[in-house]
């Protein structure tokens, strides 16, 4: 851990062990998925369904057990914890957001599934930082991980449209460039 600069007072990220590299983030949205598919399989479940039995599994609480359990010195854990906090908080938002492209009732969707898109979901909407189409590729490397083997197909149709709504001018200089680029040829 480094000492404060007095002179600024501020740490220093890149040597306080803090892992912020591609592959830090990627492991971050894998224990995100696997935290989201237990808070979907219970407490999300039950306060839609059974709101006596809700409590016990909350985001904060999976969160604390995932670090104890699991070696996470290469994980970045501020995005892992900003993911399991935002996205409940945000559910219904997301949810919404995405229910318009989908051929049936979020509801009905693999567990998996749905935690791909509220990942994908968020980061579109929410992190702008992140381009559109990592967005999308990591959300089909989520699901070649944990996913049925087609899945891939349903979850980019979807992130794919959710994208061209929600970053339009990112979606539309992308694909001037395309074209562009194809013109050129």
């Amino acid at each position: 851990m480094t000492i404060p600069n007095p002179q600024n007072d501020q740490f220093d990220i890149n040597e306080t062990g803090y892992k912020t590299s591609y592959t830090a983030i990627r492991k971050a949205r894998r224990f995100a998925v696997q935290g989201l598919y237990e808070w979907l399989m219970t407490d999300y479940r039950f306060a839609n369904e059974s709101r006596d039995l809700l409590g016990g599994n909350e985001p904060h609480t999976i969160v604390a057990r995932t670090r104890a359990d699991n070696a996470m010195h290469t994980v970045h854990l501020g995005y892992y914890h900003e993911l399991m906090r935002e996205i409940p908080m945000k559910a219904g938002e997301l949810i919404v957001d995405i229910a318009r492209y989908l051929d049936r009732s979020f509801e009905k969707l693999d567990t998996i599934e749905k935690a791909i898109l509220l990942i994908g979901a968020y980061e579109l909407k929410h992190s702008l930082h992140i381009p559109y189409k990592v967005v999308l590729d990591e959300a089909m490397q989520l699901n070649t991980h944990f996913g049925a083997t087609d899945a891939h197909k349903f979850i980019n149709a979807i992130l794919d449209r959710y994208a061209k709504q929600t970053r339009e001018l990112e979606y539309q200089a992308n694909k001037a460039e395309k074209k562009a680029k194809k013109e050129s040829e």
